[in-house]
């Protein structure tokens, strides 16, 4: 599903160059649920961003479910991102003006793939039927988060990206957030790649790479 061939990413600063990734080589196979530790600033939110068409590799090559895709534009890397990839943030990113069920249907417009019958298929399976007219204002923080899971699955990706999807969240909510996660990766054989500071929510994946200084240094498997 997913092949990096010795990525590299500099950043310009002035005349200073930061380079944050110096040579990651990863597999991901399809149907994997795979965990990305590391400390602050040791490059793992830059790798997600790349995994997810966000950004592009200085060198290096990407391969996303057989078609490379390090050499895009921002336009067809836009076209992936849309159909291939499903997002969650650790901030929700949900419009405050929009219910619930909104929001949902905006993530599948921008996918070209507005149905409102899935949308609230999404939300029922989140646990969220009874709350599809509620404003993220009138939701609680884990509910926030689910209605960001569903917005995600709802246009029915290849694969979900999550840069710590706990973080906002308290121990219970979490443990509730990672349950309908694996859930979802069990019923339907998502691909999950997702980025976290805490053990515990790795403990859910089937994998956790460890980065530090731009590389990988060290891989667990259950």
């Amino acid at each position: 599903m997913i092949q990096l061939q010795d990525i590299v990413k500099v950043y310009l600063l002035g005349k200073r160059q930061l380079e944050v990734l110096r040579g990651i080589n990863l597999s991901i196979e399809k149907g994997e649920m795979v965990a990305i530790m590391g400390a602050s600033g040791s490059g793992k939110t830059t790798l997600l961003n790349i995994i997810g068409c966000l950004d592009k590799p200085t060198s290096g090559t990407y391969y996303l479910d057989g078609k490379e895709v390090s050499r895009l534009s921002n336009r067809e890397l836009a076209g992936i991102r849309g159909q291939k990839i499903g997002f969650i943030f650790q901030t929700f990113n949900l419009l405050s003006y929009m219910s619930a069920l909104a929001n949902v249907e905006l993530g599948q417009r921008y996918a070209d793939k507005r149905n409102s019958h899935r949308a609230f298929e999404a939300l029922e399976k989140v646990g969220l039927a009874d709350r599809i007219h509620h404003r993220p204002s009138e939701l609680s923080g884990g509910e926030q988060q689910r209605v960001a899971i569903a917005r995600a699955i709802s246009k029915d990706p290849a694969l979900i990206l999550a840069d710590e999807p706990t973080g906002n969240l308290d121990s219970h909510s979490g443990e509730e957030l990672m349950g309908i996660l694996s859930g979802l990766h069990k019923e339907r054989g998502l691909t999950l790649l997702m980025v976290t500071h805490d053990p515990k929510i790795a403990r859910y994946c089937q994998r956790t790479i460890y980065v530090k200084d731009g590389l990988i240094v060290n891989e667990d498997a259950i």
